[in-house]
């Protein structure tokens, strides 16, 4: 029987810390590993879309799962992230995962039809990892069909959770709960900003960036009982998830800023192409930045 809800918590995406001269700044990278595991996060999900992971090479995604299972060790799990539209690299980078340590993975497949999608997946899931995450992108409408997701789910041992993003996601939440009678783990991933909705559905896990501390206080809030010190905690953040998700490059440009400000990055590069960060952003951003840190530090464990 497979292990139920292997991820419980706060499962912390970390943003690519980048040098002036466009490197990765590993050291960086370790130092927000290492806040977010004292501020008591479940797990890592890296490389992915927050960390820029399509302007990554092999090499740099390998370096940055590396140096986050060196600060993971066996205190969280570390979810490795495959995205790629051509399916030989994204196996020929899960084997690579794999052969460093790293058997948790996330799966972020292109939907043609369910056959196609169907038979990727299972030349994927072929390359052996432990568990896979399966992401279940859609930024305008309903995502992967139910029935393929449970079909996945009950004939491969390995996929026990997924990731929704879609638009609407809480509906979808409890469906796929339902469906899979609460054994398949679910996260919500750029549907944060609906999070106390998806904590009242029974989502056992949320895949936000930064502000660790914030969101792990409201996680545990929640589970003790404390709802409305949850909600009352995550309203103070509406306006920075209003602000961010607007766009995923204004979401990174902000949260990098963020780490920037406090202390954690040496920079807030950003890795081209990307939309713009004007005077505008700025202005509004350092705003928000100044309520976040502070809040962060109110709420440091």
């Amino acid at each position: 029987m497979k292990e139920l809800y292997p991820l419980r918590g706060i499962v912390t995406v970390l943003n690519t810390p980048f040098t002036a001269d466009d490197k990765i700044d590993i050291p960086a990278l370790k130092k927000n590993a290492e806040g977010a595991l004292q501020a008591g996060v479940a797990g890592f999900l890296v490389p992915a879309m927050a960390s820029e992971v399509y302007k990554l090479t092999g090499p740099e995604r390998l370096d940055m799962v590396s140096a986050v299972l060196e600060v993971a060790g066996e205190k969280v799990p570390v979810i490795a992230g495959a995205g790629e539209t051509d399916i030989s690299k994204s196996e020929k980078l899960l084997k690579s995962y794999i052969r460093i340590g790293c058997k948790n993975v996330l799966f972020q497949i292109p939907f043609v039809n369910e056959e196609q999608f169907k038979n990727h997946f299972t030349q994927l899931a072929n390359t052996g990892p432990d568990m896979i995450m399966l992401q279940d992108w859609d930024a305008s409408g309903y995502g992967l069909p139910d029935d393929l997701i449970c079909n996945l789910f009950e004939n491969t041992g390995a996929f026990r959770c997924l990731k929704v993003e879609t638009i609407p996601a809480g509906a979808k939440y409890s469906r796929i709960l339902e469906l899979t009678h609460g054994r398949l783990n679910v996260s919500g991933g750029w549907a944060v900003s609906q999070m106390t909705e998806g904590l009242k559905r029974g989502v056992h896990a949320f895949m936000p960036t930064g502000m660790h501390n914030i969101y792990t206080s409201i996680f545990r809030f929640f589970l003790e009982g404390n709802v409305d010190k949850a909600e009352r905690l995550f309203h103070e953040i509406l306006p920075v998830l209003a602000f961010s998700n607007q766009h995923l490059d204004i979401s990174v440009h902000f949260f990098k800023r963020l780490l920037f400000r406090q202390g954690i990055y040496e920079t807030p590069c950003v890795r081209e192409p990307v939309l713009p960060f004007d005077d505008i952003h700025l202005e509004i951003a350092d705003k928000l930045i100044d309520r976040v840190i502070e809040l962060e530090e109110k709420f440091r464990k």
